[in-house]
């Protein structure tokens, strides 16, 4: 009799506990469909809606698990705005789940922004381990990986790019690099002329059909994709790490230019500071940008975030 009771009691509307939110944080394939795990395909059926960067891409990846549930659109150029909306909605039980394009959100990816916003507030976060392309670039390529360095992006400028590969000529590890297409053939030159010495290995359509990991010499490798009419795929490059030689060399060089940007006057910072004012014109939050920019620029959080306090007045 009691449990019939208390079976009533809970069946009453208003009395049964209120549901949490979460935001679950997807890792999806980064070319093959196949490397999406149950875990994965899991949680895109306990999201009542999925934030992403394309809802394309998403909605062809869901067709593949068979889920269909409301997409929100996440982009860089978006995510900003909507996060405290969608924050909001998390603290009123929903669970969100979000996708980037491929492979880890959060990695040279705009999903950081949320997963900030979230902890800021207090909502739980959950991290659905996936595939990474960079990581998977660094095995296939063969270069020794005890210790490695993630860039993502370089700079578009070649001045900008070579003075940042410049900066990163003294790091004791493996670069990996994210490429697009259409200026991997600039990016090689410009690693070529400040790393002469060293291999390379370009990887793109990684875990796809027509995967290819070419490695030589970094003037070399320039050469090949030079001669080429046409690069496809999504691509991460992998600089092999400097001998002892080339780190006591590079740093020197590296003192050098510091010293001559000194003295003419220029800033160090155009670069940096140049990515802060994107950041806080498509209204990320200061917090967020300092994170972002400092793994970025290899720099202190807290040297970042003055600066980012600067510009914003």
């Amino acid at each position: 009799m009691d449990d019939v009771m208390a079976m009533s009691e809970a069946a009453v509307p208003g009395q049964a506990a209120s549901r949490q939110g979460c935001l679950l944080v997807v890792g999806t394939p980064i070319g093959n469909l196949g490397d999406l795990s149950p875990r994965a395909a899991e949680a895109f059926r306990r999201a009542d809606a999925i934030c992403c960067e394309d809802t394309r891409v998403t909605s062809k990846l869901l067709a593949h698990i068979g889920v269909e549930r409301p997409l929100i659109r996440c982009d860089e150029n978006v995510i900003a705005s909507r996060a405290p909306g969608l924050v909001e909605r998390m603290l009123d039980g929903d669970v969100l789940a979000y996708a980037s394009d491929a492979g880890m959100p959060g990695i040279s990816d705009p999903g950081q922004v949320l997963v900030d916003a979230a902890r800021a507030e207090g909502v739980p976060v959950e991290v659905v381990p996936g595939p990474v392309a960079c990581a998977t670039a660094l095995v296939a390529s063969g270069i020794p990986c005890d210790h490695f360095f993630f860039e993502g992006f370089l700079p578009r400028k070649t001045a900008e790019r070579e003075r940042r590969l410049r900066q990163l000529a003294a790091v004791p590890g493996a670069l990996l690099f994210y490429e697009s297409p259409h200026r991997a053939v600039a990016t090689l030159e410009s690693i070529a002329k400040v790393f002469p010495a060293r291999e390379a290995a370009l990887c793109r359509e990684l875990t796809k059909l027509h995967e290819e990991v070419v490695r030589c010499s970094t003037p070399a490798l320039y050469e090949e994709m030079a001669a080429r009419e046409q690069i496809k795929g999504e691509i991460v490059i992998v600089v092999a790490p400097p001998t002892e030689e080339e780190l006591a060399a590079c740093s020197a060089e590296y003192a050098c230019d510091v010293a001559r940007d000194d003295a003419s006057g220029q800033d160090p910072d155009a670069a940096l500071r140049a990515d802060i004012k994107a950041a806080l014109e498509a209204g990320e939050p200061a917090s967020a940008i300092a994170k972002r920019l400092s793994q970025r620029y290899s720099r202190r959080r807290r040297e970042v975030y003055a600066l980012v306090l600067e510009l914003q007045q």
